[in-house]
């Protein structure tokens, strides 16, 4: 057992009391069990663990190699790298990339990456809890597309014993780089086995344009709904450039999107992602922060902060994506989604918190917590994160990070 004393959570002070991965009760706790640790929060706040809704984690070590590109141009550089990527390079990124989110407050993260059951294991040994999937990309490539299939069904048989630490989910690229055999092949195969499909969609006007040039004139909104995908079991990422028969759909099926704010901005796909009428229209939006390759980073207070004010100036609404509604985004709709039971801060819920270090001038004015943190102080303020209860980063220090460094930079010879 764990009794967080004396800490800030919301505007009042209380006690936090942890044991078997959640939390047991919140509010004043007079008496503990023999064994309890109990730890003096006295100059500190809580706020519930992010969750990373769309990422690519081991793109980190490909962070600033293809900059100043369109979307395309840099996905054909990229994928050229990738190439030549093997398993060790995945692992030893992705523990590099799991070093950054729990710095940053990230507790579960939804990848979309190669060598997935490498990635998978090197997030576990880190003590997240990450969702990773079976890409499908077969370039419209029959041959490609029918190897496509049987490999994510042995790979589904292998994840049978992953056990509650992971999940494992089904990827569709996008409308322009997957078949409408696959599309709809992994769509039944998610929802025969209750998985979540995870997909790019409408991240580029060149992405709108070509699909209506490929399918009759629809979107891919349009068209993923004529083949009956959409459902609360589709994870959906950029969403960007939707009309508002896009967004009437999208709400209908409760279907969850993931704002990638960072890499639209930098990528110049766009920056008028609706949220506000997506959120109207049912649909249940969450953030991420994309591949580090693209957006450069993986600090969901950056992307938070981002987003919001991007709100208010394409908008010219102060009001547009408040605080309480930004925080839900980046915590409770992304478990949601994911169908856990995290991302709030109360009796029963998976102890995935992070706690805040209130003792430097950006916590000094009366003003709100939330506020400062998001608009000021960002994760140099996270001083100690736990995931289902167990410590991943104490008073700043992760276990085995000097190990992991080295391990990277062994790999990164490789690029």
């Amino acid at each position: 057992m764990i009794l967080l004393k004396n800490i800030l959570h919301g505007h009042n002070r209380t006690d936090i009391l942890i044991g078997d991965g959640v939390i047991k009760h919140v509010g004043p706790v007079t008496e503990t069990a023999p064994g309890t640790e109990t730890v003096d929060c006295s100059g500190k706040a809580v706020i519930p663990g992010f969750v990373n809704m769309h990422t690519h984690a081991a793109m980190i070590m490909l962070r600033g190699i293809h900059e100043d590109l369109t979307l395309y141009d840099w996905l054909n550089n990229i994928w050229k790298i990738e190439a030549k990527l093997d398993r060790d390079f995945i692992y030893w990124s992705t523990k590099a990339a799991c070093l950054e989110m729990i710095r940053s407050g990230t507790t579960t993260f939804n990848d979309q990456y190669w060598f997935c059951p490498h990635a998978r294991l090197a997030a576990v040994e880190m003590g997240l809890r990450p969702v990773y999937s079976f890409i499908f990309l077969d370039s419209q490539n029959p041959d490609m597309a029918r190897r496509q299939r049987d490999a994510c069904q042995r790979l589904y048989e292998r994840t049978l014993d992953w056990g509650e630490d992971s999940q494992f989910a089904v990827s569709i690229h996008s409308v322009y780089t997957v078949c409408e055999e696959n599309i709809l092949w992994a769509n039944q195969f998610a929802l025969d086995h209750g998985l979540k499909l995870h997909l790019h969609l409408s991240e580029t006007r060149l992405e709108n344009e070509d699909c209506r040039r490929a399918h009759g004139g629809i979107s891919p909104t349009e068209y993923f709904d004529s083949l009956g995908i959409w459902g609360p079991h589709v994870i959906a990422a950029h969403c960007l450039h939707l009309s508002d028969e896009d967004v009437r759909i999208l709400g209908d099926h409760r279907v969850n999107c993931v704002h990638n704010i960072h890499s639209n901005l930098k990528l110049a796909s766009g920056f008028q992602f609706r949220y506000n009428e997506l959120r109207d229209a049912g649909v249940n939006v969450c953030l991420g922060t994309d591949g580090a390759a693209s957006a450069n980073d993986m600090d969901m207070l950056q992307h938070m902060k981002t987003a919001a004010i991007m709100q208010k100036a394409w908008r010219a609404d102060p009001l547009a994506m408040p605080l309480d509604e930004l925080m839900d985004c980046a915590t409770v709709h992304g478990a949601k989604a994911l169908g856990i039971n995290a991302g709030v801060i109360c009796e029963g819920a998976s102890a995935d918190l992070s706690l805040i270090d209130l003792d430097s001038t950006y916590f000094l004015s009366p003003g709100s917590i939330t506020a400062n943190l998001v608009y000021s102080a960002g994760s140099r303020a996270i001083s100690s994160v736990m995931i289902r209860g167990r410590w991943v980063m104490r008073d700043h220090a992760i276990p085995s990070e000097a190990e992991i460094l080295a391990g990277a930079r062994r790999v990164a010879s490789q690029i």
